[in-house]
Protein backbone atom coordinates (compact mmCIF):
# COMPACT_ATOMS: atom_id res chain seq x y z
CA UNK A 1 0.00 0.00 0.00
CA UNK A 2 1.29 3.25 -1.00
CA UNK A 3 1.01 6.33 1.57
CA UNK A 4 0.51 9.41 0.13
CA UNK A 5 -0.24 12.77 1.38
CA UNK A 6 -1.03 16.65 0.46
CA UNK A 7 0.40 19.64 1.83
CA UNK A 8 -0.49 22.96 1.16
CA UNK A 9 2.27 24.95 3.68
CA UNK A 10 1.28 28.26 2.89
CA UNK A 11 5.60 28.81 2.81
CA UNK A 12 7.70 26.20 3.05
CA UNK A 13 9.96 28.10 5.38
CA UNK A 14 7.07 28.92 7.86
CA UNK A 15 5.88 25.66 7.66
CA UNK A 16 9.42 24.35 8.35
CA UNK A 17 9.86 26.54 11.56
CA UNK A 18 6.14 25.41 12.88
CA UNK A 19 7.88 21.62 13.01
CA UNK A 20 6.43 20.31 9.51
CA UNK A 21 9.32 17.90 8.98
CA UNK A 22 9.53 16.26 12.24
CA UNK A 23 5.64 15.81 11.83
CA UNK A 24 5.91 14.20 7.97
CA UNK A 25 9.24 12.14 9.65
CA UNK A 26 6.16 10.64 11.95
CA UNK A 27 3.47 10.04 9.27
CA UNK A 28 6.41 7.60 7.21
CA UNK A 29 4.61 8.12 3.63
CA UNK A 30 5.71 7.22 0.66
CA UNK A 31 5.27 10.27 -1.33
CA UNK A 32 4.45 14.03 -0.30
CA UNK A 33 2.91 16.46 -2.37
CA UNK A 34 2.90 19.95 -1.70
CA UNK A 35 1.70 23.36 -2.47
CA UNK A 36 2.33 26.73 -2.12
CA UNK A 37 5.80 26.69 -1.69
CA UNK A 38 6.50 30.54 -1.51
CA UNK A 39 9.93 30.39 -2.05
CA UNK A 40 13.04 29.35 -4.72
CA UNK A 41 15.65 26.44 -4.57
CA UNK A 42 18.30 29.43 -3.08
CA UNK A 43 15.90 30.06 0.25
CA UNK A 44 15.59 26.09 1.03
CA UNK A 45 17.78 24.65 3.40
CA UNK A 46 19.30 21.16 2.81
CA UNK A 47 16.27 19.94 4.86
CA UNK A 48 13.68 21.12 2.93
CA UNK A 49 15.08 20.22 -0.48
CA UNK A 50 15.98 16.84 0.78
CA UNK A 51 14.55 15.54 3.96
CA UNK A 52 16.43 12.91 5.85
CA UNK A 53 14.88 9.65 4.00
CA UNK A 54 12.91 11.80 0.90
CA UNK A 55 14.39 13.14 -2.37
CA UNK A 56 12.73 16.39 -2.88
CA UNK A 57 11.52 18.10 -6.73
CA UNK A 58 10.44 21.24 -6.74
CA UNK A 59 8.42 23.32 -9.36
CA UNK A 60 9.31 27.21 -8.42
CA UNK A 61 7.24 30.38 -9.41
CA UNK A 62 9.59 32.97 -11.13
CA UNK A 63 7.65 35.80 -8.49
CA UNK A 64 9.66 35.39 -5.30
CA UNK A 65 7.25 34.07 -2.53
CA UNK A 66 4.80 32.72 -4.61
CA UNK A 67 2.96 30.21 -5.68
CA UNK A 68 5.01 26.72 -6.39
CA UNK A 69 5.01 22.84 -6.02
CA UNK A 70 6.52 20.18 -4.59
CA UNK A 71 6.79 16.56 -4.30
CA UNK A 72 9.12 14.61 -1.39
CA UNK A 73 9.31 11.07 -2.48
CA UNK A 74 11.43 7.92 -0.58
CA UNK A 75 11.82 6.33 -4.11
CA UNK A 76 13.28 8.38 -6.85
CA UNK A 77 11.08 8.59 -9.76
CA UNK A 78 11.97 7.05 -13.04
CA UNK A 79 11.07 11.08 -15.00
CA UNK A 80 9.81 14.60 -13.06
CA UNK A 81 7.63 16.67 -15.40
CA UNK A 82 7.68 20.13 -13.97
CA UNK A 83 5.20 22.36 -15.52
CA UNK A 84 2.25 21.77 -18.30
CA UNK A 85 4.42 23.20 -21.15
CA UNK A 86 2.40 26.18 -21.26
CA UNK A 87 4.50 29.19 -20.33
CA UNK A 88 2.14 31.57 -18.80
CA UNK A 89 0.92 29.13 -16.29
CA UNK A 90 4.56 27.77 -15.83
CA UNK A 91 6.04 30.90 -14.67
CA UNK A 92 3.88 30.25 -11.77
CA UNK A 93 4.86 26.73 -10.23
CA UNK A 94 1.81 24.92 -10.45
CA UNK A 95 2.30 21.58 -11.81
CA UNK A 96 4.92 19.38 -11.04
CA UNK A 97 4.40 15.33 -11.99
CA UNK A 98 6.34 12.23 -10.58
CA UNK A 99 6.97 9.23 -13.17
CA UNK A 100 7.57 5.77 -11.15
CA UNK A 101 6.66 3.23 -13.49
CA UNK A 102 3.45 2.91 -14.67
CA UNK A 103 2.16 5.26 -12.18
CA UNK A 104 2.19 9.05 -12.22
CA UNK A 105 2.01 11.14 -9.05
CA UNK A 106 1.04 14.95 -9.46
CA UNK A 107 0.96 17.53 -7.42
CA UNK A 108 -1.02 20.85 -8.35
CA UNK A 109 -1.70 24.23 -7.05
CA UNK A 110 -4.73 26.03 -9.02
CA UNK A 111 -5.01 29.88 -8.58
CA UNK A 112 -7.30 31.65 -6.25
CA UNK A 113 -10.22 33.30 -7.98
CA UNK A 114 -11.72 34.66 -4.29
CA UNK A 115 -9.41 37.54 -5.17
CA UNK A 116 -11.49 39.25 -8.09
CA UNK A 117 -12.85 38.74 -11.32
CA UNK A 118 -9.37 38.97 -13.14
CA UNK A 119 -8.28 35.79 -10.91
CA UNK A 120 -11.20 34.43 -11.49
CA UNK A 121 -11.01 34.54 -15.12
CA UNK A 122 -7.34 33.19 -14.78
CA UNK A 123 -8.78 29.82 -12.61
CA UNK A 124 -11.08 29.10 -14.61
CA UNK A 125 -8.20 29.46 -18.21
CA UNK A 126 -6.04 27.25 -16.04
CA UNK A 127 -8.62 24.40 -15.48
CA UNK A 128 -9.87 24.57 -19.30
CA UNK A 129 -6.14 24.37 -20.18
CA UNK A 130 -5.28 22.50 -17.67
CA UNK A 131 -8.17 19.89 -19.05
CA UNK A 132 -5.94 17.92 -21.65
CA UNK A 133 -3.34 17.09 -19.30
CA UNK A 134 -5.81 15.28 -17.15
CA UNK A 135 -7.84 13.64 -19.71
CA UNK A 136 -4.36 12.45 -21.41
CA UNK A 137 -3.56 11.01 -17.95
CA UNK A 138 -6.98 9.36 -17.54
CA UNK A 139 -6.62 7.87 -21.15
CA UNK A 140 -2.96 6.68 -21.26
CA UNK A 141 -3.57 3.78 -19.42
CA UNK A 142 -0.74 4.45 -16.77
CA UNK A 143 -2.26 4.74 -13.13
CA UNK A 144 -2.07 8.60 -11.43
CA UNK A 145 -2.69 10.26 -8.30
CA UNK A 146 -3.66 13.44 -8.56
CA UNK A 147 -3.22 15.56 -5.34
CA UNK A 148 -3.03 19.43 -4.97
CA UNK A 149 -4.89 22.21 -3.41
CA UNK A 150 -7.97 23.20 -6.22
CA UNK A 151 -9.05 25.99 -4.63
CA UNK A 152 -12.01 25.66 -4.98
CA UNK A 153 -14.13 26.03 -1.52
Amino acid sequence: MLRVITLNLNGIRSASSKGVYAWLAAQNADVICLQELKAQAPDLSLEMLNPPGLHGYFHYAEKKGYSGVGIYSKRQPDQIIEGLGIADIDVEGRYIEAIYGDLSVVSLYLPSGSSGEERQAAKFAFMERFLPRLEALANSGREFILCGDWNIA
